[in-house]
């Protein structure tokens, strides 16, 4: 099982994915205490990279999920280690929470040679395939054809594994969703697709440009599927859709599409302000922050404070390490530069 950097698991495992809904028993509350631990140590991995970019550390572009984190962190504790995450450029968290190393995501986004891809790929393109994250994709909606085929794949060869797919909203407007939505409903494939709805693709509200309220939850019936709508602040709510979807997959009863609604705290990337947002509607949707909301809820139902302070001091604990390891890594030497290019890895064949 993957493990972040003070030894804990971050990913939910079987046991977990197979359990009753809430029951409020003791394991039921650590298992929760887990997911908040996750989406604290998201939220600082998150403050951290645009810190990091503001201090120049950052090389090109970012893009943040602050605001987000209920959504990653509940299915990486529902999702069984051999599960596939595919995601988007909004992606450092699923990544992250799958159980790549956090020092080495930084030191991708510092450019760095111990980055996970060797500094080469930067913030759009993290991948860490031995902890089944495989891929964040900077082209809107190009990964979730990709999703179907590792799905097409585990159905194949017995392996029983489900690939689960985010995207933003601005993603069901692509031809590749509703390509792959077909695809996998006729072939009933083990594959859950997770819309995020943070409520805007880059500068424009999706509501303007769609012709349905609900962008992916009400186009589901168009392909033979159930309408799932979820609060993506709520934790609780997403690990338990989580866990009906991958498990539904898991048992050969094909594909589920759910779309989570959420909010992204800032703009679109690092170099967006967002101040093309009602004031109001800001204030309003960070008033239901994921993570101070969870943490008085845990708190109502049986958690001490000094269990949740111990979390936060530690994912501090965590992040601060993996910058200053990320911090003292080297650049990339030159004579990589004409690696990972081609199939055999190298450009000779090409003079």
């Amino acid at each position: 099982m993957p493990a972040s950097a003070n030894g804990h698991p971050r990913n939910g495992g079987a046991a977990e994915a197979g359990s009753p809904d809430r029951q409020h028993g003791a394991a039921d509350l650590a298992r929760r205490i887990h997911i908040y631990r996750m989406m604290v140590e998201a939220r600082l991995f998150e403050e951290t990279a645009y810190r990091m970019f503001l201090g120049g550390l950052v090389k090109g572009t970012a893009h943040l999920a602050i605001g987000q984190e209920a959504i990653a962190s509940a299915f990486a504790a529902a999702m069984k280690p051999d599960d596939l995450t595919f995601c988007t450029y909004r992606g450092h968290i699923h990544t992250l929470l799958r159980g790549a190393p956090p020092s080495r995501l930084l030191a991708e986004l510092f450019g760095r040679d111990s980055g996970i891809c060797g500094g080469k790929g930067g913030s759009m393109h993290l991948t860490d395939t031995s902890a089944g994250a495989m891929g964040c994709y900077a082209i809107v909606g190009a990964h979730l054809p990709i999703a179907v085929g590792a799905a097409w794949a585990a159905a194949e060869r017995g392996t029983g594994q489900t690939a689960v797919c985010f995207f933003g909203d601005g993603a069901t407007n692509i031809g590749a969703f509703h390509e792959a939505l077909n695809m996998a409903a006729v072939w009933s494939l083990p594959v859950v697709f997770v819309c995020e709805n943070n409520q805007y693709m880059e500068y424009t509200p999706i509501r303007s440009v769609t012709a349905v309220e609900n962008p992916a939850a009400d186009r589901a019936g168009a392909y033979g599927l159930d309408a799932i709508l979820v609060d993506g602040n709520d934790a609780d709510q997403m690990f338990d859709t989580a866990r009906s979807a991958i498990e539904k997959a898991r048992q050969g009863e094909g594909p589920s599409l759910i779309e989570a609604a959420t909010y992204r705290h800032g703009g679109h990337s690092r170099a967006d302000p967002g101040d093309y947002r009602p004031v109001d509607e800001v204030a309003s949707w960070k008033a239901r922050d994921p993570i101070p909301t969870y943490r008085e809820r845990l708190l109502s139902e049986g958690a001490s404070a000094e269990q949740l302070d111990d979390v936060e001091a530690t994912a501090e604990e965590v992040i601060n390490a993996a910058v200053e390891e990320a911090r003292a890594a080297p650049a990339p030497p030159a004579s990589v530069i004409g690696t990972n290019l081609w199939a055999d890895g190298g450009s000779a064949w090409r003079n």
